[in-house]
């Protein structure tokens, strides 16, 4: 049996130990938020983070993550709380496709974690093992300056209770 705390609450499985984390996410624990892009940790559609840091879980042996702590995409905010990254992708249109874009934003979270105030530079680099096949690349780098300064400064990007406030 291998235990971890999966988006804040501990969780078991007993599936063989070498089974690719973005597959117990997926099928035993039911989150699909993640996605699996290339299963060789290249292309970063599989994105979570692992004790505070992205990792590619398509690649990862759930034993590694035996006692640690797993964030998902599903973990990282809530329709009616968005996470600032994820507002900032809203406001800068970020997603065509959407198939890379929660590895993307699980990045990015992870990015300014590590660097509040990353430069160009810095976002390029931290953000190379994600593929876009849309190539939003530049609405990605400006979302993520957006979401730093917005931590920052405290500002709401989008407020999805607006939204639903109006539709109702």
């Amino acid at each position: 049996m291998i235990s971890f705390r999966l988006n804040g609450e501990t969780v078991s499985t007993d599936v063989p130990s070498d089974t690719p984390l973005l597959w117990v996410i997926r099928e035993h624990f039911q989150l699909t938020g993640s996605k699996f892009g290339c299963g060789k940790g290249l292309c970063g559609a599989c994105t979570m983070h692992f004790n505070g840091n992205a990792i590619r879980t398509c690649v990862m042996p759930v034993a590694a993550v035996a006692d640690g702590e797993v964030t998902t995409i599903e973990g990282v905010g809530q329709p009616d709380q968005l996470h600032i990254v994820q507002q900032a992708w809203i406001k800068h249109n970020v997603p065509q496709c959407g198939y890379c874009q929660s590895g993307q934003i699980m990045s990015a979270v992870a990015l300014l974690e590590q660097n509040p105030n990353p430069s160009d530079e810095d976002i390029d680099n931290f953000m190379s093992g994600n593929i876009c096949r849309c190539g939003t690349y530049s609405r990605i780098k400006q979302a993520i300056h957006s979401a730093a300064d917005a931590k920052h400064s405290g500002v709401v990007l989008f407020d999805p209770q607006q939204v639903q406030g109006g539709a109702a």
